[in-house]
């Protein structure tokens, strides 16, 4: 970005935006270390939340193959309920994902790349004013 480093006439003004970048990185900094470590975490939880889904559809499958040959009665029963509180396992592992799974990871990852680009850009606005510092100088 073109900033309007000209209309800089001291040096202690250009020293002020200096000391008021160098604060902008290293918050931007702290929280891509932040995100780092989310990311991490993410990266780990979803390949687990994965197979635990996965594991979890199939034995929703051979509970349906069972429960489609058992005669009423209380087996039948048991064999329903325990396909209620597989259902509502896959819901609850489901949101996880949502949360902690790879969609939260991609959304981590494009928040990662924004703050790489802002502290791109803190770097180029601190080397305007250092170029600036040297021409008020000189």
């Amino acid at each position: 970005m073109n900033y309007s480093i000209s209309n800089l006439t001291l040096v202690a003004d250009c020293n002020s935006l200096l000391a008021w970048a160098a604060r902008e990185k290293a918050d931007l900094n702290y929280k891509k270390i932040t995100i780092e470590r989310v990311a991490q975490k993410y990266a780990e939880t979803s390949v687990g939340l994965d197979a635990e889904i996965q594991g979890v559809i199939a034995e929703i499958a051979a509970n349906d193959t069972i429960i489609s040959v058992l005669p009423e009665g209380p087996t039948k029963e048991e064999a329903l309920d325990k396909k209620v509180r597989l259902e509502y396992k896959k819901f609850v592992l489901e949101n996880r994902k949502e949360n902690y799974g790879t969609v939260a990871l991609l959304q981590k990852e494009s928040e990662l790349g924004r703050i790489d680009q802002q502290i791109l850009e803190v770097d180029a606005f601190v080397a305007a004013v250092e170029a600036r510092v040297l021409a008020l100088a000189a």
